[in-house]
């Protein structure tokens, strides 16, 4: 406790930036609500109020960064590329959140003037994504055929990949660690993996010199395994638990999860993952027109059936977790947000050859076939956790979609859902609402 108090000393008066508000305690109440764009939001901590003087909120590297600096309290545990324009603009890009290593759009980009920054680090400010550097393993199935990086770095040796940092709350639905799956170990637990994971940011994104203590490991895992994030209020609908809605993040804490509750590949499974706002089917009064809306929005989710492959599926049949909205089944799935066609000017691409066919593929980001060297695993990622969306944007693992409306304009027209105007509203105003 003597040591534990020492460092409360370092982040009294805190001003979090990060966080979008002064605290002059080392100490944040639990609950403490959080605008976005779309309302409030709150995170709820099985520990009580939030220590400020935690190993996750102090920097224990070399370049200023903590954990929150890129997992923010304000931000649902995330990072909203809207976060990283105030950050730039009000430090004129030397806040620790812009380091060349993984902020810039390559690690030997001029950071030495403010223009120069605003150059280098162009990606994090418009999409919120961090280069992560990966190379091709040596026993993969295919080979790195042609490159073309707009910043001149990318190689096999260490492929630029773009993506956005994923929220440090939440984690008790998860399956896999990282949107690659590469922080998630054969046989160890979910302790273990997130340990490992805070070790390898605390060695790559902060530059530390020596690895986290077993003990500074713990302590943070403890603390992000306490969070739960949620909307609490939205602008049209009101508060998310009135009217029998059981919204905001109380409800998460004893939301039952368990690897494959709920699998796709079981005769148990059901497409009724969300069951969150069913006593707004019918909702009246000031807020109802909207309520309803919400309430289609989970039905249209739940049950809105389309073609993926040979299948027909639904939203929830890949975000399967009970009114979580991760993927209990451990599975990882190429949605087409790596493909050619989806390609913007400023992101590398990637032309990939198939050693033993000699197929060809073009990707902006292999994905899972990184780690695991496999051609079928191209362009594949994970399914991130639903809950607590409004906060973040943008969205997708390379911030493609700059809103939830985007979000659901992408799947109508990659997997031609038929959605009607009304339909791409709902689904909006419901995923506005987790």
């Amino acid at each position: 406790m003597t040591q534990r108090r020492a460092r409360l000393s370092i982040v009294i008066g805190l001003t979090l930036a990060l966080t979008g508000v002064a605290l002059a305690a080392p100490f944040a109440p639990n609950m403490q609500p959080f605008g976005n764009p779309s309302g409030v939001h709150r995170t709820y901590s099985t520990l009580g109020d939030v220590d400020l003087g935690g190993d996750f909120f102090l920097s224990l590297g070399t370049n200023g960064r903590r954990c929150s600096t890129c997992h923010v309290p304000g931000h649902g545990y995330g990072l909203g590329a809207a976060q990283a324009r105030v950050l730039f603009d009000n430090t004129d890009g030397t806040h620790p959140l812009f380091r060349p290593h993984d902020g810039a759009n390559s690690p030997l980009m001029d950071v030495s003037t403010v223009f120069a920054r605003r150059q280098a680090y162009s990606m994090l400010l418009a999409k919120g994504v961090f280069r992560v550097g990966i190379g091709i393993p040596a026993s993969a199935e295919f080979s790195l055929d042609a490159v073309d990086d707009p910043y001149g770095f990318a190689s096999a040796q260490e492929l630029s990949l773009f993506r956005r940092s994923l929220p440090a709350t939440n984690l008790k639905f998860l399956t896999h660690v990282m949107w690659d799956g590469r922080q998630t170990f054969p046989g160890q637990t979910m302790t273990f993996n997130l340990g490992s994971q805070a070790n390898g940011a605390h060695l790559g994104h902060a530059q530390a010199r020596q690895p986290l203590t077993d003990e500074q490991r713990n302590e943070i895992v403890t603390f992000e395994t306490s969070l739960f994030t949620a909307q609490a209020s939205d602008r049209a609908a009101g508060n998310l638990t009135d009217g029998g809605a059981n919204g905001g993040p109380m409800f998460l804490v004893d939301q039952p999860f368990r690897f494959r509750i709920n699998s796709p590949l079981s005769s148990t499974f059901t497409p009724r993952v969300f069951t969150i706002f069913d006593a707004w089917q019918n909702a009246t009064g000031t807020f109802g027109a909207a309520r309803q809306s919400v309430w289609r929005g989970q039905e249209l989710f739940n049950f809105r059936q389309f073609a993926f492959g040979t299948q027909q599926v639904t939203c929830s049949r890949c975000h399967n977790a009970f009114n979580a909205g991760s993927d209990s089944n451990a599975q990882f799935f190429n949605t087409g947000t790596a493909a050619a066609n989806r390609r913007t000017p400023d992101m590398p691409l990637y032309t990939l050859r198939n050693t033993a066919t000699g197929a060809r593929q073009q990707t902006t980001d292999p994905g899972r076939a990184l780690i695991t060297g496999r051609w079928i695993d191209v362009g594949r990622f994970k399914i991130p956790t639903l809950r607590g969306l409004a906060p973040r944007a943008p969205y997708f693992h390379n911030g493609m979609a700059a809103t939830l409306e985007d979000v659901v304009s992408f799947y109508d027209v990659r997997f031609n859902m038929g959605l009607t105007a009304q339909d791409r509203a709902d689904l909006a105003a419901f995923l506005r609402a987790l």
